[in-house]
Formats: structure tokens, C-alpha cells, sequence
């Protein structure tokens, strides 16, 4: 939650000195309609809320411990078209790579590396935009994501335990996305951009011990993707 904090507090100071800087910068901007195109780049934290408990076969049977997935900070494009002037829909485009590693039973050495993954997940949403011909206009949506997992690198290196993972598959899912946001106008059709979506992913992950022991999980990652960026509207 730091992160959000920051890029709110970023955002809320630039806005602020833009309106006190130049007065007809707060005059001159154009508001939402219906049959714009809203083009944004952000700068994007996305924030796997990660569980997932590994199970292995034989020799080792049952629960062997879990699953961590790390942040990422990537940038990302998203495109909007108005339907109306409050409706818009919404894709975003960026990818994020992620050091994935687990904890195990301390029998087994107490953790290892996994190895790194990378997601693809473009999301659609449906918006309501309220206040659009005001200068600060907040947004709600819901829609859908396909995740695709991509570039699965098993980590290869050995633990305390002398356990090392030699290969690794994650499955591509759909998921639902919950969206919240705002739009500052600057100046003609530019505007500032604060966005949160909080997407409900799960996936299933299979993996190698030292080439011979299958191991599974079932990962919820449910990650935040929170961001803060430019807009240009056509």
C-alpha cells in the first residue's frame, strides 16, 4: 500500500501545481464525449496477493510447503472508446515478469528458487465516467482477463537441501477485474491518470524436483495493478 499512497500523493501534487501555475490551464480543457479515444501511458505496479501450497509425490507425499510470487513495476498502454459520454471501454497492453520462489518444510531445506515467469494479461473493462464534463472526472468499471503465462524459467539452483527445480508450466486463466480510477484534465485534451484494478486470478503450476519429483500447486495470485500516468484524447 505504500506504493498507492505515493502515486496518489504524486498525482494529487502535480494537479495542484498545474491549476496554481497557469490559471487558464484550469479554463482549458475538453471534457469526455461520446466517440472519443482516450490513449494513456502509465507507470504500473502490479501486486500479486500470492497463495499457493505445493504438493509433491513420491518420495516426499502430500503438502511440502508454498508458493510466493514478487512484485513487478512495468509500463503499460491502455486504449478507451466512449460510447457514450459516461460509458467507455477499456484495454490495457503490458507485460510483467515475476521471481517466483517457495517455502518449504524445514526438512527440506527451508526455501527455494523456483525461477521467474512472465504474465500477459490483457484485461477489458466496461466504465462509467462520472463528471465528464468537469475537470476532475473518477471512473468505475468491471470486465475480464485472460492471463498467459510466458518465458517459464526454472531456476535450476540447488537449496540448502540439495533440491533444485528443473522445470516449470503455469496454465493460462480467465479472470474477472474490478476497476477504480480518476481523470485530471491539464489542458486541452491531455489529462493526469490515477488507476487501480484489482483482477481474480488463479492458475495451476507444475514443476520438476531435480528432474524426477512431480510437484503442484495451485496458485492464487488476485494481484493490484496500480497506476499513475498521461492521457491524450482523439
Amino acid at each position: 500500500m505504500t506504493f498507492l499512497k505515493r502515486a496518489a500523493a504524486a498525482l494529487l501534487a502535480t494537479t495542484a501545481l498545474a491549476a496554481v501555475s497557469s490559471p487558464s490551464l484550469a479554463q482549458d480543457f475538453k471534457g469526455k464525449s461520446a466517440g472519443d479515444i482516450l490513449i494513456r501511458a502509465r507507470g504500473l505496479a502490479v501486486l500479486p496477493q500470492d497463495k499457493g501450497t505445493l504438493y509433491a509425490g513420491a518420495p516426499v507425499n502430500g503438502n511440502i510447503g508454498s508458493a510466493n510470487v514478487g512484485n513487478d513495476y512495468i509500463p503499460e498502454l491502455d486504449f478507451s472508446y466512449f460510447i457514450t459520454d459516461n460509458i467507455a471501454l477499456e484495454l490495457i497492453a503490458g507485460t510483467s515478469r515475476h521471481k517466483v520462489s517457495g517455502s518449504l518444510l524445514p526438512a527440506l531445506g527451508s526455501s527455494i528458487d523456483i525461477g521467474k515467469v512472465s504474465l500477459l494479461p490483457p484485461t477489458l473493462t466496461a466504465q462509467y465516467h462520472f463528471f465528464t464534463k468537469e475537470r476532475i472526472s473518477p471512473y468505475v468499471g468491471a470486465g475480464i482477463n485472460y492471463t498467459l503465462f510466458y518465458r517459464e524459467d526454472a531456476a535450476n539452483t540447488p537449496n540448502s537441501g540439495n533440491l533444485r527445480i528443473t522445470d516449470t508450466d503455469y496454465k493460462n486463466r480467465f479472470g474477472w477485474a474490478l476497476q477504480a480510477g480518476v481523470d485530471v484534465a491539464i489542458t486541452g485534451n491531455w489529462s493526469l491518470n490515477f488507476d487501480v484494478k484489482k483482477i481474480f486470478l488463479k492458475t495451476d503450476v507444475t514443476a520438476k524436483v531435480n528432474n524426477a519429483i512431480p510437484v503442484t500447486s495451485k496458485v492464487t495470485l488476485d494481484p493490484w495493478l496500480v497506476g499513475i500516468g498521461v492521457g491524450y484524447r482523439f
